[in-house]
């Protein structure tokens, strides 16, 4: 905590110096808000940033006929309230210079109140053409973000990232395109412990030490109250680099590449919007959606082979009003399985590393519903939200599907989210 409030009275600090400078060529506006949230859950959920990030509902877990899972719970809190700054520079030979920097307090720590830096960027435009470099939100993510009341802002279903990235996006008329390289932070995906632990653990060391950073293409179209994303994100990962054999630690070169195309599509009118986008997602925990990747074999040097999992993602967004505002979201996810036959290591033991370990490596699929209204005045947002989010959950097949069979399993979550929000 200590840190934090050095960190703020740094960042505060240094505004008058700022505004000190020319002030035809520098310039800097402070924003954020005041936010405060209260949840009630029916049951246990997997949700981070203190309960306010909801993913899904946990599976049934039941010892002498009692679900341990069926609990509900409440909270209210304001860890998500935010600030940060929007610096507009000098133009360098042609180039409009910019950057942002912003935070709040929902980051690492026990407690979470921990200083999170959220965005932190230059970016330099001229004409149609501009280069960003540094944190930013995810291609996949960015601006373009249902509407929901809920701190998750439609994840699982929809993707959400911010990371450390150099993006150059060019438009010619209504078409626009989009090249990126990303290094992943504080979104990661998971993989084994170590060469002799084979349990699930999220690291960044996975995506680093692959050399390779994550790269995206799209390309984009902007017409009247009509945009539209199309694109393919591709990621390679290096889970081990040691393993085990006969006694002997030994080198390894293990890789696993995964692909993940999506079409994004939405229409934005005065008082309305609809907002559409679907995936086919291949290992996309670090986009914090329920997908990952699995162990296909064992060869004789100790090394594994991997495929990445697939799902179908998809969701709906429908909002009217500006001042009074309606608001239905709708979500699926369907769990795809592997191209490829898993490795089983003993009475269907199959490795799977994905967004939030084993807990999730039996799900099949996941459904939500969340109507939600709104009041908007000036820099004041009070909002009610009624969250429905179903899941079921079975054994598994040779490829990591789930059976459709009598082992499947229903578990439904009932959030009601309460809002209140002063923009500065």
């Amino acid at each position: 905590m200590k840190k934090t409030l050095i960190m703020a009275a740094m960042l505060l600090a240094s505004l008058p110096f700022v505004y000190s400078q020319d002030s035809n060529k520098v310039s800097i506006k402070p924003y954020g808000f005041i936010r405060n949230y209260y949840t009630v859950d029916s049951r246990r959920t997997y949700a981070v940033v203190g309960g306010e990030y909801n993913m899904i509902p946990y599976d049934i877990d039941t010892v002498d006929g009692v679900d341990l899972n069926d609990v509900p719970s409440s909270q209210l809190q304001a860890l998500t309230s935010r600030f940060g700054v929007a610096i507009t520079g000098p133009t360098l030979c042609g180039w409009a210079t910019s950057g942002k920097l912003e935070g709040d307090f929902g980051g690492f720590g026990s407690n979470n109140t921990v200083l999170r830096l959220r965005l932190a960027y230059v970016k330099l435009n001229r004409g149609g053409s501009e280069l960003l470099v540094g944190q930013d939100w995810h291609p996949l993510s960015g601006d373009i973000m249902p509407d929901v009341l809920g701190m998750a802002a439609g994840a699982p279903f929809r993707p959400h990232s911010r990371t450390p990235q150099v993006r150059a996006t060019m438009y010619a008329g209504a078409i626009g395109y989009t090249a990126a390289l990303l290094w992943q932070l504080q979104y990661m995906n998971n993989g084994p412990v170590s060469a002799t632990n084979p349990a699930s653990t999220a690291s960044i060391d996975f995506a680093h030490r692959a050399i390779w950073p994550e790269a995206f293409l799209g390309a984009n179209l902007k017409s009247g109250v009509l945009y539209m994303q199309l694109g393919v994100d591709a990621q390679v990962l290096r889970p081990r680099t040691h393993a085990v054999v006969g006694g002997t630690m030994t080198k390894v070169d293990e890789k696993v590449l995964s692909l993940t195309p999506t079409l994004y599509a939405q229409m934005v009118g005065d008082i309305w919007s609809i907002k559409f986008r679907t995936l086919l997602a291949q290992n996309t925990s670090h986009l914090n959606q329920l997908v990952g990747y699995a162990v296909t074999g064992v060869n004789p040097n100790g090394s594994w082979s991997y495929s990445p999992m697939n799902a179908t993602i998809s969701y709906l967004n429908l909002s009217l009003g500006n001042r009074y505002r309606c608001n239905l979201f709708l979500g699926y996810m369907k769990n795809l399985g592997s191209w490829e036959n898993l490795y089983d290591f003993g009475s269907g033991d199959y490795r799977i590393y994905m967004k939030g370990g084993e807990e999730f490596t039996h799900l099949n699929s996941v459904w939500r519903i969340a109507p939600s209204f709104s009041y908007n005045v000036k820099s004041f947002n009070l909002g009610l939200e009624y969250e429905v989010t179903a899941c079921t959950y079975g054994e598994l097949n040779e490829k990591g599907a789930v059976l459709l069979d009598n082992s499947l399993r229903n578990v439904v979550n009932h959030r009601v989210c309460a809002m209140v929000k002063y923009n500065f």
